[in-house]
């Protein structure tokens, strides 16, 4: 065999120079029977002889050996070893071409060769992107959707290059979403579909593609799997209604599409998700739990949604999976919450149908997404919520475990959601039992060094919960602001230039908040803090400077 290739090999150099198409084709035969019986030696021996750079010019459009040719390409290129040759010979220009050709064959083997010889390689793929394949693939998926393996070639294509960012923008100029859609609708076999799936999966991340596939009609796609798969057990069934949920919910992550689709809240779409949440099966109830959160992403469709019943909806999924315990239910349900949670109408109204006390079954949580989501929740019921954040800061089961979850270090997630829902209960409630409780639970050291946060917003809110703790029972707290350096952490924010102006006037505020204690009176005498605060009364900002001049009276009154 190995003399029969060397043989081939030498007449086909010689062939090709005459280009006598009678033996250039019996010496490609002998190739492709080499490649076939060893790819690996066959391949190396092409390269050994140097016949690659030879095969550009045997790759013609009106030849009739381009198809073999284009053929012994994609074996060869299935080495990985014989990738960079073939690029370095000049193959992918002329291959690219033949994209262009009308024979099944030539567009056949030109794909595979293409395929091969740029798989798992992101440059070379950009590379054909800019040579302008796109358009053509799309096209040709067009015009050969009959050709079973015409079109699985294009589908493995797009699968490849749509991982690519830059391919987005190329794919939205083109009808694919029509094409696909197309396509989509007059499979029946399972394995068919999942290669579409794996198209459009990629491809719904662009939000202009997710406008224009909803407009092809891909949802009434999606809808019409889910109600064929829902009550299967084969397996691909299972996996069916998995990738259509999933992607329905994808599109749902564009504001155009998602607008689109809810439809003043009258769309049959947002009904029909809306009836997986109550669902038997664990993936639509996600599904639709997830889509509800989608769905939530501005206040119009919020209110609408609280208005008609949503939330009832949620609450009875969440009980379903106290003792169910499934972990991305219970996480997408609390997100559906959080988010419907965020206008000030719905808060009453959440709270009034019983969501903290549902929330709260999932206080025994050991999974950091579901405490982060809960603590979330929480926050946004409470926010302006005087009697709630009374009720939930009294908790001293759910103060105990914010305490708990403010050491969770290896969280950050967790621990600044819990630190912001302590200062919170005690913000919203301006509550002397809040302060108590969460001085009793230990919480009063994790507010002084939430104090300390990288994020403004979190600064302020640790700053304006201490100061109502000063001003609501300085004794009570004394010993953990001296355990915790709060009057060192306020001297620091008052002498650092870079404190946000609202940082340095709540720090005043505590300074003069906390003089009628005098173990922190002495440690405020003990740093000079009326040198810095002296310093803040040519402030700019002019509350800051009207209450730098206040607390040095305060200051100076009591040294």
């Amino acid at each position: 065999m190995a003399d029969n290739l060397s043989d081939a090999l030498k007449k086909l150099k010689l062939a090709s120079a005459d280009s006598t198409t009678d033996s250039v084709e019996s010496c490609l035969d002998c190739l492709l029977k080499a490649l076939a019986h060893n790819n690996a030696d066959a391949s190396g021996k092409i390269q050994e002889m140097g016949v690659l750079p030879l095969l550009p010019t045997l790759l013609a459009p009106q030849s009739s050996c381009t198809p073999k040719v284009a053929n012994i390409i994609a074996e060869v290129a299935k080495n990985e070893f014989m990738r960079s040759p073939c690029v370095e010979a000049g193959l992918i220009p002329p291959l690219v071409q033949l994209l262009h050709s009308k024979d099944h064959e030539v567009l056949l083997q030109t794909g595979r060769a293409l395929g091969n010889i740029c798989y798992d390689s992101h440059s070379l793929q950009a590379q054909l992107i800019n040579m302008g394949v796109i358009p053509t693939l799309v096209k040709l998926l067009g015009l050969h959707s009959d050709n079973t393996a015409l079109t699985e070639m294009c589908l493995i294509a797009f699968g490849n290059l749509a991982e690519l960012e830059s391919s987005k923008e190329q794919f939205a100029s083109t009808n694919i979403a029509e094409e696909l859609v197309r396509l989509f609708q007059r499979q029946a076999e399972h394995e068919k579909k999942e290669m579409i799936f794996e198209v459009l999966a990629p491809l719904a991340e662009n939000d202009v593609i997710k406008l224009q596939l909803v407009e092809a009609g891909l949802v009434e796609c999606l809808l019409d799997v889910v109600v064929h798969t829902v009550d299967g057990v084969r397996e691909e069934d299972v996996a069916q209604l998995k990738t259509a949920s999933d992607l329905m919910v994808l599109l749902l992550l564009g504001d155009e599409s998602m607008q689109k689709l809810f439809e003043g809240g009258k769309g049959s779409v947002f009904q029909r998700v809306l009836s997986w949440v109550p669902s038997h099966n664990h993936q639509l109830q996600l599904a639709g739990a997830l889509a509800i959160a989608n769905f939530a992403r501005n206040d119009g469709n919020c209110i609408h949604m609280v208005e008609s019943g949503i939330v009832q909806k949620l609450l009875e999924l969440l009980d379903r999976h106290v003792d169910e315990g499934n972990v991305t239910v219970q996480h997408a349900a609390l997100s559906a919450l959080r988010n419907l949670a965020i206008p000030v109408v719905n808060k009453a109204k959440m709270l009034s149908a019983g969501v903290s006390d549902t929330v709260l079954k999932f206080l025994p949580s050991e999974m950091p997404p579901v405490q982060f989501k809960l603590l979330g929740t929480l926050r946004m019921l409470i926010d302006t919520q005087a009697d709630a954040a009374d009720q939930l800061g009294t908790n001293g089961k759910l103060v105990e475990r914010l305490v708990e979850w403010c050491e969770a270090k290896d969280h950050a997630g967790v621990m600044g959601e819990s630190n912001r829902l302590l200062s919170a209960l005690i913000r919203h409630s301006k509550s002397k039992d809040v302060v108590k409780t969460v001085i009793q639970g230990a919480g009063v050291k994790h507010l002084v060094v939430m104090a300390t946060s990288e994020h403004m917003i979190m600064q302020n809110e640790a700053l304006v919960a201490l100061g109502l703790i000063a001003g609501l029972d300085l004794v009570g707290a004394e010993k953990d602001f001296v355990g915790a350096g709060l009057v060192q952490v306020l001297h620091k924010l008052l002498s650092d230039e870079m404190s946000a102006p609202e940082v340095k006037y709540n720090s005043m505020v505590i300074i003069c908040a906390v003089m009628g204690s005098e173990p922190l009176h002495k440690e405020v005498q003990g740093l000079a803090f009326i040198d810095v605060v002296s310093k803040l009364r040519s402030h700019e900002n002019k509350t800051v400077s009207h209450q730098a001049s206040l607390t040095e009276q305060r200051l100076t009154a009591q040294s």
